[in-house]
């Protein structure tokens, strides 16, 4: 191909790109009440999200109820069709089916919707046509209208898809933030995925055990910067008979500087937080990242059980250090 071609091919990638942006933009624009009526309703749910769609929009339905299934929703893919012959008789009227289609009037999906509603099971649509066939058979209709498809002709299933996949991970990504899924729930749902088994390792495993940084607390304030900065964790452990006393943290240094309190001329147990956080090398992972998270820090020290410090552990450490990729196209 000439160098004009492969220009050519990046211009015309920038511009479907873009297409694409603005249908996420108009959509985000459209959002309104129908959506949070959608969340409360998926929320309250006492069976499954059953979500059901055909064509592009049922293989963006299906990765919507991997999503869901994945972070504490339970849900599962029902292909039209498949609900016409037999299948339908997995839909109980506790479910919530959530139905996918950008015109709302594909003729498989809307035969089954009035045997759904006499079920007595909920409906939630997405569709960029409310007053459509399958909106008005609907409890909800999130509108999923886009400025038009990227595609040449208007005819592939391109900005509106993406549209619909958006839709359905804002609303997973809400009832996970209603149900307060968070790490150890992770785990659970993802037993075999790196981070899950990255949070059952014992903290021995992943602590730093070499060079810690640490100084007696006895140690001139200079000397535990020094320490604190050649250490790269973010944090300086002081011990008193190598027991550990106190930290100090880049947050502390700079709150010292604010507040005009500063100098080098004192000692390190002058301005050491005492009775710090810490854990034990036989605690997992998982436990760790608990404790960072509800409490807002990043490092903590690792003590042996008559309060010898033996190591330290950083989220990074917990997390791969960059080993664990958490983007939808880079499979665990």
């Amino acid at each position: 191909m000439t160098e004009k071609q492969l220009s050519d091919f990046i211009k015309r990638g920038r511009e479907v790109l873009e297409i694409e942006e603005k249908g996420l933009a108009a959509i985000r624009e459209d959002l309104d009440l129908n959506f949070a009526r959608a969340v409360e309703i998926l929320a309250g749910c006492k069976g499954r999200a059953i979500i059901t769609g055909l064509g592009k929009s049922g293989l963006v339905g299906r990765k919507i109820a991997a999503t869901m299934s994945s972070t504490g929703t339970p849900s599962f893919f029902l292909h039209p069709v498949e609900g016409a012959h037999g299948d339908l008789g997995m839909v109980r009227e506790e479910d919530v089916v959530i139905a996918i289609s950008n015109s709302g009037e594909t003729d498989e999906l809307n035969a089954l919707l009035p045997a759904i509603r006499s079920f007595g099971t909920k409906i939630i649509s997405i569709t960029s046509e409310t007053k459509s066939t399958m909106g008005r058979l609907s409890d909800v209709v999130i509108r999923t209208k886009v400025p038009c498809e990227a595609c040449s002709h208007g005819l592939a299933p391109t900005a509106s898809t993406t549209a619909a996949l958006a839709v359905g991970d804002a609303l997973a990504v809400c009832l996970m933030d209603h149900k307060d899924f968070d790490s150890k729930d992770f785990k659970r749902f993802h037993p075999g995925g790196s981070l899950g088994r990255r949070l059952t390792l014992c903290i021995s495993e992943i602590m730093h055990k070499d060079n810690i940084p640490s100084v007696s607390q006895h140690s001139p304030l200079s000397e535990a910067l020094t320490v604190l900065d050649k250490g790269r964790l973010g944090l300086v452990a002081l011990t008193d008979n190598d027991k550990l006393s106190g930290v100090i943290t880049d947050g502390d240094v700079r709150r010292l500087v604010c507040s005009g309190e500063f100098s080098t001329d004192k000692l390190a147990a002058e301005v050491m937080a005492r009775n710090p956080l810490h854990i034990t090398s036989d605690m997992s992972a998982a436990q760790a990242l608990d404790i960072m998270e509800s409490k807002e820090i990043t490092v903590l020290p690792v003590v042996s059980d008559d309060g010898v410090i033996t190591g330290m552990v950083h989220l990074h450490d917990l997390l791969g250090k960059g080993r664990l990729k958490f983007a939808d196209n880079v499979r665990s």
